[in-house]
């Protein structure tokens, strides 16, 4: 099983624009189970209007998202901009997000989309692809979204906080505690802020219905690394 350069966006229920995301020139996961996956909910339906339980609760103020990324996501009136997601659950809203490919298969695998939805809202610490890239083998991702779905349910949890916080809250607060029970600490960093000491805002501040969410550049929690595995099969 080999990873590939992919340019354009993978394959899903709500694709971004490939006019924007043929710029992010990331390693795409090509994993049998996250292709397996998309192609379960491929025919999911991108027209949820904005009169459903996400929009309720949900900040009304214009959105603004900030970090290094975001000049390569969808913005102004391109599909997937940060304004048309804050209708969205944050689930639908991650589909959104092309370089979200792998955390956006890892709510759908492990049921989360409920939990992500609260009504006092959350906020979401997303990895980006290539962050899930650099921490885990594509066999290993193959068996967390495919058998080990408790232990991937549990990694999820690493990256959700009570509380619909953007960032500059996160970094007032210091410290904030996520679902699963573990403290973080939160300090300011040129992107934004960075969080447990290991991994940085890149793009905060997405807004859909009660939740916050905030791409970052590595995964969170305490699983093993084994991406290194992935050169001796080469």
């Amino acid at each position: 099983m080999e990873n590939t350069v992919s340019d354009t966006v993978l394959p899903g229920p709500y694709p971004g624009p490939p006019s924007r995301t043929r710029r992010l020139r990331r390693r795409a996961v090509t994993g049998a189970a996250l292709s397996l996956l998309i192609a379960l909910t491929g025919c999911t339906s991108s027209t949820e209007e904005d009169s459903s339980p996400a929009g309720r609760g949900a900040d009304t103020t214009p959105v603004a998202v900030t970090g290094p990324l975001c000049d390569v996501l969808p913005a102004g009136d391109e599909p997937g901009n940060p304004a048309s997601l804050v209708g969205q659950t944050p689930d639908q809203a991650l589909t959104w997000i092309p370089v979200l490919t792998t955390f956006e298969a890892a709510v759908r695998a492990t049921g989360m989309a409920e939990e992500l939805s609260a009504a006092d809202g959350v906020t979401i610490l997303a990895p980006t692809d290539d962050a899930f890239k650099a921490k885990f083998s594509t066999a290993n991702v193959d068996e967390l979204l495919l058998k080990e779905t408790e232990t991937l349910r549990g990694l999820l949890r690493e990256h959700v906080v009570t509380g619909a916080h953007s960032v500059t809250d996160l970094v007032a607060a210091g410290t904030v505690r996520t679902l699963a029970g573990t403290d973080l600490a939160v300090t300011p960093a040129d992107s934004g802020a960075r969080v447990a000491e290991k991994a940085e805002t890149v793009c905060a501040d997405y807004r859909a219905g009660a939740a916050r969410i905030h791409v970052v550049n590595k995964v969170l929690g305490s699983l093993p690394d084994t991406a290194h595995e992935e050169e001796h099969h080469h």
